[in-house]
């Protein structure tokens, strides 16, 4: 199976088949059939793609409420670090994160369901992320914690000093202060 197990729960990486001959190669990248069998029923409505240089972090962000979101993401192109944090409260894992290399090379996958915070840090010279959405984007509902989080204290793999961080996302509250999920 081409699912393996994290250590918080309904997170999961994906690793497809990737097929390859001296054409390329050709792999599924998602099959609702091959979800459903690990118990995730996903209905995908919006696609997002963001291209961004070595150095860029952005996050750690969530919707709340009705407007919640499961993301499945992937990298196209170069290697970026991708975090979750678990933020549904009464998990056995509440405020624990998770962070896996994503790459174009390894063509893992994450499944970040609803109730989880997310980012990523690029480590190539660029890097193409891509993310489906079982809901739509809405700017009312949005929330986040700051990336450098004392309380979380989340190895990004890179110098915190110079990350190349939005302001909206320099904004951000921290652990204790975020909008609950």
């Amino acid at each position: 199976m081409p699912f393996q197990k994290t250590p918080i729960p309904d997170l999961w990486i994906f690793e497809p088949t990737v097929f390859a001959d001296e054409r390329g190669y050709f792999y599924e990248s998602y099959n609702r059939r091959t979800w459903l069998e690990v118990g995730v029923e996903a209905d995908f409505v919006q696609i997002n793609q963001a291209r961004s240089r070595r150095g860029v972090l952005r996050g750690l962000h969530y919707q709340v409420g009705e407007m919640a979101q499961a993301k499945l993401v992937r990298v196209v192109e170069g290697e970026v670090l991708d975090v979750a944090v678990d933020m549904r409260e009464g998990s056995p894992t509440y405020g624990q994160w998770f962070s896996i290399r994503l790459s174009a090379e390894n063509k893992r996958q994450l499944y970040v369901p609803r109730g989880f915070a997310h980012g990523y840090a690029v480590l190539s010279d660029t890097a193409e992320f891509l993310y489906l959405c079982d809901n739509y984007y809405s700017r009312e509902h949005e929330g986040g914690i700051r990336y450098d989080d004392p309380t979380l204290a989340i190895d990004w793999e890179c110098d915190l000093s110079a990350v190349i961080v939005s302001e909206k996302d320099r904004a951000l509250p921290f652990w204790g202060a975020h909008r609950r999920p």
